[in-house]
């Protein structure tokens, strides 16, 4: 009773997401819908006494296989273009021939499964358990089928890269080609990387401006975020207007310090010696 209700609750599962990836027009709808089925499969497996190709079916295909797919159709894309034309001759035919053998074959286990017999247990088809009664029939029974198809597998691999790649027209240009054009080609000022937020006077903060190498604070050196927002500092604040005593005291050499730009600390001690 438990394995007829779970046939009549997944097979619906099963069979949507099969035409939900032949309908699908987009390759991720249609991946997803895919790995509905795969988990519909493994669960069938595992209700026919069958666990190890039940968990195999989660872990490799739709854990695995299944999730390698989308991770590449959401990374590189699918914006390659299908071609209509027929570069095959004959390969209409020969698919047509393809889906009648696959009916047929279809048709032939589907009557195979339904005579009156009595169905054999786990225990009855593979005494020795799962997953000796596997290996024995893919290495021994079905060892040139399973070989044909992992053929198959590679071949169909290999075509898919075949059919999607295209020729690159225009050339890339790498790295050093863009520098060595925004060096040439671009304004002097633009050629070096923007610079960095520095030391002003005795403060180190990103709102404050870093100077040029001509004393100039760079506009450039402040994330425009906090100029729209008014929090950039002018450079104005950390200039300090020299005291007579600052004047005679360099004219004599008696510090070292510079008599324009000084930090705030330098202010105060401007003032005490004022």
């Amino acid at each position: 009773m438990g394995e007829a209700a779970l046939f009549w609750i997944m097979a619906p599962i099963a069979v949507l997401g099969a035409l939900g990836l032949v309908f699908s027009r987009k390759a991720v709808h249609g991946a997803l819908c895919l790995a509905a089925t795969m988990v519909s499969l493994a669960l069938f497996y595992i209700a026919q006494e069958a666990p190890f190709l039940g968990v195999v079916q989660i872990v490799v295909y739709t854990g695995a296989i299944m999730m390698l797919f989308l991770f590449v159709i959401m990374l590189v894309g699918v914006d390659s273009s299908d071609s209509r034309v027929e570069t095959i001759r004959g390969q209409r035919v020969a698919a047509t021939l393809a889906i009648l053998g696959v009916v047929l074959l279809l048709s032939a286990v589907t009557i195979r499964a339904t005579l009156p017999e009595e169905p054999a247990g786990l225990a009855q088809a593979s005494p020795d358990g799962n997953v000796p009664a596997i290996a024995d029939l893919i290495f021994g029974t079905y060892f040139w089928a399973f070989e044909v198809v992992a053929a198959l597998l590679i071949t169909a691999a290999v075509g898919a890269m075949t059919l999607t790649h295209r020729e690159r027209i225009f050339h890339r240009p790498t790295q050093k080609e863009l520098s060595i054009k925004r060096f040439s080609e671009g304004p002097p000022e633009e050629a070096a990387g923007l610079p960095v937020p520095g030391v002003y006077a005795r403060h180190n903060a990103v709102d404050t401006p870093a100077l040029l190498p001509d004393g100039t604070p760079s506009e450039a050196s402040i994330n425009r975020v906090l100029v729209a927002r008014g929090a950039a500092r002018s450079s104005d604040e950390f200039r300090h207007h020299p005291t007579p005593a600052d004047v005679e005291a360099a004219a004599e050499g008696e510090t070292d310090e510079p008599a324009g730009q000084i930090g705030a600390d330098d202010d105060a001690r401007g003032g005490e010696r004022a």
